[in-house]
């Protein structure tokens, strides 16, 4: 089947996750998700992979052996999709591409390039491109100081 996108019933799913994440409202809406969200998911993934390489759907249970937050389910769903990354939630749609974990000459480099005029200004244009059709572009991690140099 091809991907039609998601319906208002995946929102909600996970509107009523957040409110209420226990075993008790996962077991009753199984279904939902397993037709509403994760069917859709596989879809999208099925019908872009042969363009945009393998897939991984991650699984919405949490690990909470070392967190002090011990709600058992995701409130999204994410998937890696190449080395792209999508994500639903009840918020909407996320989706990721970039670099994670750059070797530090990457970063050297990914640095003066953001910092030259002409590339830099570039990449300004791209995302004003990107910010003018209502979607958000931000990294992923904020550095708290300015590195030396």
């Amino acid at each position: 089947m091809a991907f039609s996108g998601w319906g208002d019933e995946a929102l909600e799913f996970y509107e009523g996750l957040e409110a209420d994440n226990t075993k008790t409202y996962w077991t009753r809406c199984k279904a939902v998700y397993d037709e509403k969200v994760l069917g859709p998911m596989t879809e999208l993934l099925d019908e872009l992979g042969p363009e945009f390489g393998e897939s991984k759907i991650f699984r919405p249970y949490r690990d909470v052996r070392f967190s002090k937050d011990k709600t058992p389910y995701k409130t999204h769903l994410g998937a890696m999709l190449g080395g792209s990354y999508v994500q639903l939630s009840a918020r909407g749609l996320a989706a990721g591409d970039g670099m994670y974990g750059m070797a530090s000459d990457q970063v050297g480099r990914y640095r003066a390039a953001v910092a030259d005029h002409r590339t830099g200004g570039e990449l300004d244009q791209v995302i004003a491109v990107i910010e003018k059709q209502d979607i958000e572009v931000h990294g992923r991690d904020v550095l708290k100081t300015v590195p030396r140099g």
